[in-house]
């Protein structure tokens, strides 16, 4: 008399979708996490930057300043750029409370007490690199305590350029 052996080849099967599934999963999670901590920037206000700057010399770094327009120079040869940036809040709510961008950035520009930053960057000048104008850069800060913006790392933000649209931020209004 031959004992029947009983299996269950519907429970083998879930089995190995479950296991297959939860690999899949963590393998996707470990990809995020690897990923986004490659890729991970700092925000920093020039204040900040210099307070730490032993900490974050050579990591990728973004951060924000006031254009002096004064600090501007340009070797159309080599492609050099180089200028100095005055701090400027990194909160919105602080900004629009000191009287908006404008008001920040001129203020910043003219208070020679401001933490201030030289930057270098290569490539074309860009046509908004000019006094007031707000940059917002990424790259790395250097071990001679200049900030090294990275290819297309330079985004410059010019507040007379909106000013017809929030003229408070002007000094027009509000």
């Amino acid at each position: 008399m031959e004992e029947a052996v009983e299996t269950r080849p519907g429970l083998a099967n879930r089995a190995k979708f479950l296991v297959g599934g939860v690999l899949i999963i963590a393998a996707v999670i470990y990809l995020i996490i690897s990923s986004t901590s490659a890729s991970a920037q700092y925000f920093f206000t020039v204040e900040e930057l210099k307070q730490r700057s032993e900490t974050v010399v050579g990591k990728n770094i973004r951060i924000s300043g006031a254009v002096i327009g004064d600090s501007i120079r340009y070797d159309p040869e080599a492609l050099t750029l180089q200028f100095t940036v005055a701090n400027v809040p990194g909160d919105n709510d602080e900004i629009e409370a000191q009287g908006g961008l404008a008001v920040v950035l001129h203020e910043a520009v003219t208070d020679p007490n401001r933490a201030r930053l030289i930057v270098v960057y290569y490539g074309v000048k860009p046509d908004l690199l000019r006094d007031e104008a707000q940059a917002i850069m990424t790259g790395q800060l250097g071990a001679d305590g200049i900030f090294y913006v990275q290819d297309n790392g330079l985004l410059l933000k010019c507040p007379t350029k909106y000013e017809e649209a929030v003229p408070e931020q002007a000094g027009e209004g509000g």
